[in-house]
């Protein structure tokens, strides 16, 4: 087994020479709109995945896979050139659905904004369910309540048959 970073920057060279080749090496017009976007190898350098996209309808992505079939040889062969490996990795070629993915995950996300400024709006009209201060006291905002103001005879400490700490009632 290979080394996981050598087996990485393997995948990078092949996506680079799999990028200029399409533009130098293959001359088919089915070919032309593809943009290799990642490679991956495995782990013992046997075996490439290529993904690329495609700008274009179904009809168009297909007529690049088909393409990129046939076109298979003369990439791997320029790949076997321009690395320095014992063994000339398979390829095969996976349409890449990261711009798929991206519109749908922005799809989401301004579905959630929407949303989220509908929840904002019912919040600004919201009121409260009782009243505006369910804090309120039955003492007026205008007397200022001192401790000095209270007396021990003021105070209730209780039912008054039980004996205080000295033993009185």
């Amino acid at each position: 087994m290979a080394d996981p970073a050598r087996a990485a920057k393997l995948a990078q060279r092949i996506k680079v020479v799999v990028a200029e080749a399409l533009g130098r090496k293959v001359k088919d017009p089915r070919l032309e709109g593809i943009t290799v976007t990642d490679a991956r190898v495995t782990n013992d350098l046997q075996h490439a995945t290529v993904y690329y996209t495609v700008f274009g309808d179904q009809a168009v992505q297909a007529d690049a896979a088909k393409g990129l079939e046939k076109a298979k040889g003369v990439l791997r062969q320029e790949v076997g050139r321009n690395i320095t490996v014992r063994l000339t990795p398979t390829l095969e070629f996976v349409a890449d659905q990261i711009p798929v993915n991206a519109s749908n995950l922005e799809e989401l996300l301004r579905e959630a904004k929407k949303r989220d400024a509908e929840v904002a709006a019912l919040a600004a009209q919201a009121k409260h369910a009782g009243d505006a201060d369910p804090y309120k006291s039955d003492a007026s905002a205008d007397v200022d309540i001192d401790e000095d103001d209270f007396d021990e005879e003021d105070l209730d400490l209780g039912s008054g048959d039980e004996p205080d700490e000295d033993g009185n009632k």
